[in-house]
């Protein structure tokens, strides 16, 4: 390591005096910085020089660590205050002005790297105060959003990165931790309360479906099929309107619930199938007695053997008891379309023998046969007066007249059929 002193070294800044006393030389002047007993002037000189030497060791340490950034401004200024105390005053010959100059040099550099840390600090303050804001942000949107599994793991991984973060400036850090801790909190507690609700609805809903499930139990022994079907329909309805119970308790209920009504379904299945079988016998004596009127009394051709015939036969078809289900629809089409038969008939005797439509028929021809002979009259008129445009309008009159003549004279003889 290169002496800082001039060339004639840290031995050309001191003397020894006769009386042994070391001087140091400095810009302020000679200052006595020692004796040593028992050596010659030469050693008690090289004494102090060793001691300078150690001092500019540390000057030139201090200098290395401060140019490759080992120590932050704060910390070098520390260090350069206590180095040159040791300097000022130091019982040592050599440069010691040069030492001091040589620390009193670094304050420009240490005023540029206190603003470069500076601009640092304000970028990664405003880094770090965007990055919170925008968990601020995504966070109260949280609070509000009804993503209850998803939204409770992001709050987590949020917070976790918020504490991996910086402080920044005290005001702004706590203002921004203040909104981010009551989003979090307004979430936890809409979350804790929608648990809460989704729980009584739960509980609610296994309630109402063990109530459905005794009513059902009283009822699975009843052979009265139809009512009893009904009061299962009812069962099932009330079931889907109940809501859910806790998974696992809501695939049991439904079990013994299902269980319930297949046990009565099944015995009213197994109950009808022989109900069919014993009706068989019914459908057959029903067919023929069917088939026997639509022979005899369709298409109708007199009015009233035709009802009574279907009195009777309508007496005899009930008096034949019941029929198998499946064939229940086939029957009732056939005799719906025979008494429809019967009844058109019915109304269509009733139109052709009612006095009063038949007089309202004759009026309708008279009346049209007095305007055509009214418009003959016309013709004859105009024809004697060579009025051929007359007599053509009287004549296409009468040709509409005609048509309507017609369709009343057809009408009117319905009535004498």
């Amino acid at each position: 390591m290169s002496p800082m002193s001039e060339t004639a070294g840290p031995a050309g800044h001191g003397r020894v005096a006769e009386d042994g006393t070391v001087y140091v030389l400095t810009a302020d002047g000679e200052r006595a910085v020692g004796q040593i007993p028992g050596v010659t002037a030469d050693e008690a000189l090289a004494f102090y020089v060793r001691r300078f030497q150690a001092l500019e060791l540390e000057v030139q340490l201090l200098d290395q660590r401060i140019h490759n950034g080992s120590l932050s401004p704060e910390e070098a200024r520390h260090s350069i205050g206590i180095v040159r105390k040791s300097v000022t005053g130091a019982n040592a010959v050599g440069d010691l002005d040069a030492l001091l100059a040589k620390l009193d040099g670094l304050s420009p550099l240490l005023a540029e790297q206190s603003e470069a840390r500076k601009a640092e600090r304000a970028k990664q303050h405003e880094a770090t105060r965007a990055a919170k804001e925008a968990m601020v942000a995504e966070a109260e949107t949280l609070a509000e959003s009804n993503d209850w599994r998803a939204g409770v793991n992001r709050f987590r991984t949020l917070l976790d990165a918020w504490r991996e973060l910086p402080r920044i400036d005290r005001a702004t850090d706590d203002a921004l931790w203040h909104r981010f801790s009551s989003a979090r909190t307004t979430y936890t507690r809409r979350r804790k309360s929608q648990f809460a609700e989704q729980s009584a609805k739960r509980d609610g809903a296994k309630s109402i479906k063990e109530q459905i499930i005794a009513e059902a139990r009283e009822l699975a022994s009843s052979t009265e099929w139809g009512p009893t079907s009904a009061a299962f329909r009812d069962l099932m309805a009330r079931w889907k309107v109940a809501g859910n119970a806790p998974r696992a308790v809501d695939e049991a209920l439904w079990a013994e619930f299902r269980g319930i009504q297949d046990e009565f379904f099944n015995a009213r299945s197994a109950a009808l199938t022989e109900q069919d079988s014993e009706f068989k016998g019914n459908l057959d004596a029903k067919e023929a007695l069917l088939a026997e009127a639509e022979a005899t009394l369709v298409p109708v051709k007199d009015v009233n053997e035709a009802r009574t015939g279907y009195r009777t036969f309508l007496e005899k078809y009930n008096a034949l008891g019941k029929v198998p289900r499946d064939a229940i629809r086939g029957l009732d089409n056939r005799l719906r379309a025979l008494e429809a038969a019967v009844k058109k008939a019915e109304e269509d005797e009733w139109r052709r023998t009612d006095p009063e439509a038949r007089q309202r028929a004759e009026e309708t021809v008279g009346m049209l046969s007095s305007e055509i002979a009214k418009l003959q009259e016309k013709i004859a008129k105009a024809t004697a007066r060579g009025d051929a445009q007359a007599a053509k309008k009287a004549q296409d009159s009468i040709d509409t007249y005609s048509v309507w003549l017609d369709q009343a004279k057809a009408t009117l003889e319905d009535f004498t059929r």
